[in-house]
């Protein structure tokens, strides 16, 4: 019962985690015959994909006018736009044209972004119970089903421009899911003392963790396809494998961690979480077949899932009421250029050192969070 009634509190960023999850799972899947289509390699690849980060922070700044402006309506209107701009991608052949696309994707990515996590932690203070690891369980289930799904449709021959447009229609009909009728987000305009606009370290630090919980899972899953197709000689669908189930396992365990949220502290899930990643990429790229690939990932998956969430709980847990929705923000902002700087870094690291190293260097970023998440504690004791 309480499973279906966090459900129903969430239900609309819940939605939005979907459709976001739903459209990165797609690029991710589709790369190899994006880059095909393109005729470039790894490294130009990442450079096109390079401004996406730069576009989504940039984004973020005006999050707080959307909300201000589209008020209850601010989150779906951005759900869709997101789920549209992707679509875009597939369209265009021309490289230039291509890293504008995903420069539009990058900025409706990073404004839904910010809206749909200040949401959450809003919703988390009003019913005193941690909702993020549910709502990122949807991101990952989202990723995965839509990476499968892709498979598929590369296997049957689908061009990019015909899987990207389907997909991303279904997801624009799915946004409409994210509407609510007191849904407006508040609390993100930047107060007029100074004194009150000051956040401290908690967003800094938990905006830390974050940004290297996400640089090595999108990393992760955006490079495993190419991967295990032209390092280890996968097939699409084999190779469309290995995101989706990275995504899948991260989503069932992003369940379970919601359970385990409210129950233990939040710096030993993050240690944990850390260290199980760092073995299961470790393990990606020790693979010498498919098979093991898949293993690692999965282990990577398990134990990168709730390192996001527990960051993101924590900040807005840390915060003062009214200072919760601009440290969220803050936090999403200094994260999720992890998100995106991972995909472009890891395709210029892999074009001289190869994926197998790209993983292993990923595994050590996960290595600080050992030193991160304590630091974090402290900042509770005070």
């Amino acid at each position: 019962m309480s499973f279906r009634i966090n459900l129903f509190a969430a239900r609309a960023p819940l939605a939005s985690f979907t459709v976001m999850g739903v459209m990165w799972g797609l690029i991710a899947a589709d790369l190899p015959d994006l880059m095909a289509m393109l005729a470039v390699d790894e490294a130009t690849l990442g450079l096109l994909m390079f401004p996406t980060p730069v576009a989504a922070v940039l984004a973020m700044f005006a999050a707080p006018f959307v909300a201000r402006a589209a008020g209850k309506g601010a989150l779906l209107l951005m759900t869709i736009l997101m789920a549209l701009a992707f679509i875009l991608p597939g369209q265009v052949t021309a490289v230039w044209a291509f890293a504008l696309a995903m420069m539009v994707c990058g900025a409706t990515t990073g404004l839904t972004d910010v809206l749909m996590n200040a949401r959450v932690s809003a919703i988390e203070a009003e019913r005193g119970q941690s909702l993020m690891n549910l709502c990122h369980a949807a991101y990952s289930f989202g990723y995965a089903g839509s990476a499968i799904s892709t498979g598929v449709l590369r296997a049957q021959g689908w061009p990019p421009s015909k899987v990207l447009f389907t997909v991303g229609m279904l997801a624009v009909a799915a946004a409409f899911l994210s509407y609510e009728r007191n849904g407006a987000v508040t609390g993100l305009d930047r107060p007029k003392e100074r004194s009150e606009a000051h956040l401290g370290l908690v967003p800094v630090i938990g905006g830390a963790m974050i940004f290297i919980a996400f640089l090595t899972e999108n990393a992760s899953e955006s490079w495993s396809a190419l991967y295990i197709e032209q390092t280890l000689g996968g097939s699409p669908t084999q190779g469309a494998m290995g995101p989706a189930l990275m995504a899948f396992t991260m989503g069932v365990a992003r369940l379970f961690g919601q359970s385990f949220a409210n129950r233990f502290a939040p710096e030993r899930l993050l240690m944990v979480s850390a260290a199980i990643g760092a073995v299961g990429l470790v393990l990606a790229s020790s693979a010498m077949g498919p098979s093991i690939a898949y293993l690692g990932f999965i282990t990577a998956g398990i134990g990168a899932s709730l390192i996001g969430p527990t960051a993101f709980s924590m900040v807005g847990a840390l915060s003062k009421p009214e200072a919760r929705a601009r440290a969220v923000a803050r936090a999403t902002m200094i994260g999720y250029l992890g998100y995106f700087v991972g995909p472009p870094a890891f395709g210029f690291m892999a074009s001289g050192l190869g994926l197998r190293t790209t993983f292993v260097v990923a595994a050590g970023l996960l290595g600080m969070i050992l030193i991160l998440a304590p630091m974090m504690a402290r900042r509770a004791e005070r």
